[in-house]
Order: C-alpha cells, then sequence, then structure tokens
C-alpha cells in the first residue's frame, strides 16, 4: 500500500452503502427539494449553484440538452426564462470549455486561465494558429471595430479580396481558437447560433483582470466537484471538470482533506478488482433518509454523465446512440434515463412532433434495479409533464421496448389532473 493509499485508509471517517451513496450525490444535485408551483429566474440561479456547470448540446429531438436540468429538478417552466436568464447578453453566465460546451458564472472566468493557457501553449510553432496569424488577426480586428457578430456577419464582411489566405472555415476555426484561448468569449446566442465578442466586451473589467494561480484554480474546482457530487471517487472529482492532471487533482483532494472539507469514507459496492475505490464524502453532503424525487434526466445531467459513475452508483450501463445505425440500436435514438426515488429505473427515447403536436415515446426500457409495478406510477405522470413542458397536445407511446405496454396503460388510466392537458393517442405497434 503507497503513502497516498495509507493515508486513504488512516482517515476513513464511515462506511456508505451503496443506497445511502445514491441519496447523498442527489441530494447535492438538488433532487431532494419540492418542485415550485411557479419558476422563476431565483430557482434557476440556485440550480445552478449546485450544478456548478450547465452543458449544452445541440440536438434537439425532445428539448436541448440545457434545456433540461432545470426541467428534472424544478418541474415544467418557460423555456424562454432560460433564454432570458442564460442566451441574451448578460452578466451572469458565459460559456467556456468547463465540462464539455457548458455554461458557467462569468465571474468564474479566470478560474479557467489556467486551461485557456493550455490551449495556448498547445497551438505554438508549426500549429494551425501559427500558420494562421493573419487570420485570427482579422477576426479580432473585426471584432474590436464592431463589436459582437454572428459568424453570419464575418462571412459577409469577410475579405475575397485579399487573395487566397482567406477561407471561411479558417474563420470560423479562428472563433472557436481564440474562444478556448481567452481572447473571445460568447457574448450571447440568437437561436441557437453563438455571438462572439472579444473578452474585454463581455466580461465585466475586475473579473477580467482577477488573477488565480493554477493549483489554486484547480483546487477550487475540485472543491466545487466534490460539493456538486457529495460523495466522489478521485475519477468522479476530476470528470466534473474535466481535468486530466492526475497529481493536480491529487494534491487537492490531500488539501482539502487537510482543511476538513473533504471526508475519507468507503462505499459498498464501490469496487475495482475486488478492492474498494477511495471516496470522500464533501463536509456539508446531507444524507437525506430517503429521495421522493420522479425525474427524467438528459443523458448530460451530472448525475449520470460520467459513464463510470453511472455504473458504479446508479447500475446504469449508458450508451449514446444518435451515431449509431438505425438497424442496431438497442434502445432508441437519444434515450433519456429516468430517475425514480434514489435509482435509475427506466430509459425513453422521446421525440416533440412538433406538426402534430404530439410527444412521442419512441421506446421505453426497464432497467434491471426497476420495480416496474410500483415505478411505473411515478413514470407516467412525468411523461405527461413533458409534453406540457414542450407545448404539446398529445401522447403517443410505441411498441418497442420493455416499458411501453406498462406505460401506454398507465398514461391512459392515469387520473384526470395528469391527463387534463394531455391526449393519449394510440399506441403504434
Amino acid at each position: 500500500m503507497d503513502v497516498g493509499a495509507r493515508r486513504y485508509a488512516d482517515g476513513v471517517t464511515d462506511t456508505l452503502s451503496s443506497a445511502q451513496a445514491r441519496r447523498i450525490a442527489l441530494a447535492a444535485q438538488g433532487f431532494t427539494r419540492a418542485r415550485p408551483a411557479t419558476v422563476a429566474a431565483r430557482h434557476l440561479h440556485r440550480a445552478m449553484e449546485r450544478l456548478g456547470v450547465l452543458q449544452i448540446d445541440s440536438v434537439n429531438v425532445f428539448a436541448r440538452s440545457h434545456y433540461m436540468p432545470f426541467f428534472s429538478r424544478l418541474g415544467a417552466y418557460d423555456p424562454a426564462l432560460l433564454d432570458r436568464v442564460f442566451l441574451s447578453r448578460t452578466t451572469h453566465y458565459v460559456e467556456y470549455l468547463a465540462h464539455e460546451a457548458t455554461f458557467i458564472p462569468v465571474d468564474d472566468w479566470p478560474l479557467w486561465r489556467f486551461r485557456m493557457d493550455r490551449f495556448r501553449a498547445r497551438w505554438g510553432e508549426g500549429s494551425w494558429a501559427a500558420e494562421n496569424a493573419r487570420t485570427l488577426q482579422w477576426v479580432q480586428d473585426e471584432l474590436r471595430v464592431r463589436g459582437p457578430l454572428r459568424p453570419a456577419d464575418l462571412r459577409a464582411d469577410a475579405p475575397r479580396e485579399r487573395g487566397t489566405w482567406w477561407d471561411w472555415d479558417d474563420v470560423k476555426l479562428a472563433l472557436e481558437h481564440l474562444w478556448r484561448t481567452g481572447d473571445v468569449a460568447i457574448s450571447g446566442r440568437k437561436g441557437f447560433e453563438r455571438t462572439y465578442a472579444l473578452a474585454e466586451q463581455v466580461i465585466p473589467d475586475a473579473v477580467l483582470a482577477r488573477e488565480i494561480p493554477r493549483a489554486d484554480a484547480i483546487r477550487e474546482l475540485v472543491r466545487r466537484a466534490a460539493r456538486s457530487s457529495g460523495v466522489a471517487t478521485q475519477a468522479d472529482l476530476s470528470d466534473y471538470y474535466r481535468i486530466r492532471d492526475r497529481g493536480a487533482v491529487t494534491q487537492s483532494i490531500a488539501d482539502l482533506v487537510d482543511e476538513g472539507e473533504l471526508l475519507p469514507v468507503r462505499v459498498r459496492g464501490w469496487e475495482r478488482g475486488g478492492r474498494p475505490i477511495a471516496a470522500w464524502r464533501h463536509r456539508d453532503a446531507v444524507l437525506p433518509r430517503r429521495v421522493d424525487a420522479a425525474a427524467i434526466l438528459t443523458p448530460f445531467d451530472p448525475v449520470v454523465w460520467f459513464r463510470d459513475r453511472a455504473l458504479r452508483a446508479f447500475d446504469l450501463d449508458y450508451r449514446i446512440e444518435i451515431y449509431v445505425p438505425a438497424e442496431k440500436r438497442r434502445y432508441g435514438y437519444y434515450s433519456l434515463p429516468v430517475l425514480v426515488g434514489d435509482r435509475i429505473v427506466a430509459r425513453m427515447d422521446l421525440k416533440a412532433d412538433r406538426a402534430t403536436s404530439t410527444l412521442q415515446v419512441q421506446s421505453a426500457w426497464w432497467e434491471p434495479q426497476a420495480d416496474p409495478s410500483a415505478d411505473i406510477a411515478a413514470i407516467a405522470p412525468q411523461v405527461a409533464l413533458a409534453a406540457v413542458w414542450q407545448g404539446l397536445e398529445n401522447v403517443s407511446v410505441s411498441g418497442w421496448g420493455t416499458a411501453a405496454p406498462a406505460l401506454h396503460a398507465a398514461l391512459a388510466s392515469t387520473d384526470a389532473s395528469v391527463r387534463r392537458h394531455v391526449h393519449l393517442r394510440e399506441s403504434v405497434a
């Protein structure tokens, strides 16, 4: 046993069951809080404090992924509220690569300087950036003179007369490069199209001027990941903000243990090769007696976005099948995990058919840990609520999947308070 492993073993304060670990994790993510009767901006801000980051995804077969975590935690809300809070020009949030592409609090911009610097160092002599310095400079000059611009605005005024140096793909690459290095920020979106601006045109001067040493930034991000996770392994803490420097994460955990913020624990069932995996509980993490939540999740919800954690903690073996040929898909194009209590009990492939105002349940499958006869009563109202949230008048359930017949029957027999806003169409065989 190495020194780090011995230190961890000597410091273990508690042993948790896997169910207790799940409840702690779900409480940390806000699933033990009552849903508000009416969702306001303050509810999005409070949920965002627990999430830390909100992953953005363009797939819109049901609802784009960044709208989903608030629906999962708060219930039906006006998507235009999220647009006003996150997508308009605002001082609250900005986009950066804090997991994948995510929304982050604008005040957190300096925390990511170490990642911006890493991107800058990667694109040195001989790189695409070095070979396209002229394009990068032209893009920055245009943004400096004209202010925030969409890529299409740059495309319209591109200097084609200057010769062969300019190419539209290079301009798009330049914008993305400058965003990664922190020279450019996203100032908002129109529809789903980004608007780019120089960082100083988006980030407040005081925030932009703040310097955070790399070690301090990583330690703060590990601390936040622990708080948002409740209980986590080192791999979980690394993945939350995609920090690849294992040594820095190890040191951050050690520092936070010394400060009393992280408490070494064992979780029964969290093992590798028959040996327990080291885990830590945040000192503020709450262990609820039970979790009464029922929710449809996006695959990019922090509860399940790290597939190793999803399998270890929730027995969810998940693979997104967007890029799998249709005839080879096991569960459907874009299946969404379904939470009941502290278990992932099902997955459903949902599609919003706007032309017929129908929420199509294209497939529905039970997970091995489901209790179908009990869980279906919690799932059916969430499907009806999903239709209401998306402004759809009908729900249809196909015959594909082990949970499909029970879901169709439950929707047909559920009480009028659930069905008053949606009509169940005939099942598709």
